[in-house]
């Protein structure tokens, strides 16, 4: 059975790339939630191996590392895999600040350290 991934605030065609990235290369399905509030009830649903945030959400440009912030305060999704989805360093040590696993940008769609990063979450 794959496993779940769920992408929060990428627009349409960035999360086709990520969605096209993902299942080339691992056994998952990737589904889509638009901000906090969508994403909760869907993680609250299902089993998720993996959480990616984009750095600003398309829907209102709030901010992704809030959003992290939010999944690991909450009791229910503290310990869920979160890797923010941006191409700035800074933004990726900030995510990580918070509890993220580092993430990747989309510029890095393919690189082999970013493959092996998500490897680690969802071949383990």
């Amino acid at each position: 059975m794959p496993q779940l991934v769920l992408d929060i605030g990428n627009c349409g065609p960035d999360y086709a790339a990520i969605k096209r990235f993902l299942t080339t290369r691992f056994d998952c399905e990737v589904r889509q939630a638009d901000s906090i509030a969508d994403a909760l009830p869907k993680l609250a649903a299902d089993d998720y191996a993996l959480v990616l945030v984009n750095r600003k959400l398309d829907i209102d440009y709030s901010d992704g590392i809030e959003v992290i912030r939010q999944l690991k305060a909450n009791e229910a999704t503290c310990n869920l895999p979160v890797m923010l989805v941006t191409n700035y360093p800074e933004h990726q040590d900030a995510a990580v600040e918070v509890g993220a696993l580092r993430g990747f940008g989309k510029l890095e769609l393919g690189d082999p350290q970013v493959i092996e990063r998500v490897a680690a979450v969802l071949n383990s």
